[in-house]
């Protein structure tokens, strides 16, 4: 026989739901915010980071910093009223081509940086061996 401090007890009353808070009732629902709305969430944002109040201003605006993240990528240079969402395929291809030119010039840039190695390195070996022939001394046969 068990020992009553083993003893399983279930407790299947409800939870008190008079408790203020997002768990009295269940995860609270998502807010969903206007292009506008959000501008205008980053604006004061902005301004309260350079108050170093910017942590305080999500709280009490019961913001995530990963929404302003999210916010801020798909509004950049957006203004009030126009079209948020996915790119047009016009968008899309050119942002493709812009990191495509980024990779090529990164290449281009490190190329640039070996030949130039590769020049001094060949410099250096022609001084060395012209050097290496001046020193060795002429025998006459």
């Amino acid at each position: 026989m068990p020992s009553p401090s083993l003893i399983a007890v279930r407790d299947d009353s409800p939870m008190n739901t008079s408790s203020p808070g997002p768990r009295s009732g269940g995860p609270t629902p998502r807010r969903s915010f206007t292009p506008a709305q959000k501008l205008e969430h980053l604006a004061a944002y902005e301004a309260a980071i350079q108050n170093n109040t910017g942590g305080a201003y999500l709280r009490e605006q019961g913001i995530h910093s990963s929404q302003i993240t999210e916010w801020r990528k798909l509004l950049a240079g957006k203004k009030p009223g126009e079209k948020i969402g996915r790119l047009t395929p016009e968008q899309a291809e050119i942002a493709r081509l812009r990191r495509q030119l980024g990779k090529a010039e990164q290449r281009l840039a490190t190329t640039e940086v070996a030949l130039t190695i590769m020049g001094k390195a060949h410099e250096l070996l022609e001084q060395l061996s012209k050097s290496s022939r001046d020193d060795k001394p002429h025998t006459d046969s």
